[in-house]
C-alpha cells in the first residue's frame, strides 16, 4: 500500500493535527509555516519503520548517518527567515529526504535544494514524487559549494552545522536576503545572516544539535 496516499490514514491526519497544536505551545506563531506544515506528510519522509513516529517532535533517522531534523525546528528555523518577508527564491543545503523543501514549497515557488549523497538525493527524489510535488528543483552538489548556477537566493536554510560560514552561501544571498544556519562543531546554535547594501548582520539565535555540513560527494 502507497504509504503517501493512504498508508496511515486518518491516523496520521490525527497525529498531524496533534503536531501542530503542539508546535503553537512550543511558540510558533507563523499561521502560514504551521499550515505549511500541516499540508506535507510527515511519515512518507521516513523510514517504514519508523512511519509511527513520524508526528513526534524527535529527529529520526534517514540512513548515511543523516537524520530528518524534528518538526519544531523546521518550523522555528522558517518561521525565522520569513519574519515580515516573503521567502522568495530559496536554496536549501542538505536536502535528505526532501521533506523541508516540500515544506518550503508549500511557501515559495522556487525552491533548490542541493545534496552530497546521491542515494539519498534519489529518495529524497522519490518522496517529493510520491506526494506529487514538483516545483523542487533537485540538485546532486556539494552544499558548501551553494549553487552559482542559480543564484543569487532570496533565502538560504541549511539542515547542517557549519564550522564557519561557507563563502560561497554568502556570495550567494541576494541583497536583502537572510541565510539561516546551525553553526559550531561542539556547542551549536543557529546564526541568522541578513544582507544588507552596507554589508552582512549576523544575530545568534536558539542552541540546536545538527549533524556536520561535509564537503565533497559521496
Amino acid at each position: 500500500m502507497n504509504r503517501s496516499v493512504s498508508g496511515i490514514g486518518m491516523t496520521s491526519q490525527r497525529t498531524r493535527g496533534r503536531m501542530i497544536e503542539r508546535l503553537r505551545e512550543q511558540g510558533i506563531r507563523d499561521e502560514r509555516v504551521l499550515t505549511a506544515i500541516a499540508a506535507v506528510p510527515r511519515h512518507v519522509f521516513v523510514e517504514e519503520a519508523l512511519a509511527s513516529r513520524a508526528y513526534e517532535d524527535t529527529a529520526l533517522p534517514l540512513g548515511f548517518s543523516q537524520t530528518i531534523s524534528q518538526p519544531y525546528i523546521v518550523a522555528r528555523m522558517i518561521e525565522v527567515l520569513r519574519d515580515g518577508r516573503e521567502l522568495g527564491k530559496t536554496l536549501e543545503i542538505g536536502a535528505g529526504c526532501g521533506y523541508q523543501a516540500a515544506v518550503l514549497a508549500q511557501l515559495t515557488d522556487e525552491v533548490y535544494a542541493v545534496e552530497r549523497i546521491e542515494l539519498l538525493l534519489a529518495k529524497a527524489k522519490l518522496n517529493l514524487r510520491a506526494i506529487q510535488q514538483f516545483k523542487v528543483r533537485l540538485k546532486y552538489a556539494d552544499g558548501q559549494l551553494g549553487l552559482p548556477e542559480a543564484a543569487p537566493f532570496d533565502t538560504i536554510i541549511v539542515a547542517a552545522a557549519a564550522s564557519c560560514v561557507p563563502t560561497a552561501l554568502l556570495q550567494q544571498l541576494a541583497l536583502g536576503g537572510r541565510m539561516l544556519l546551525p553553526l559550531g562543531a561542539g556547542d551549536q546554535f543557529l546564526l541568522l545572516i541578513e544582507r544588507h547594501a552596507q554589508g552582512y548582520v549576523e544575530t545568534r539565535l536558539d542552541g540546536v544539535r545538527f549533524v556536520p555540513l561535509l564537503s565533497g560527494l559521496e
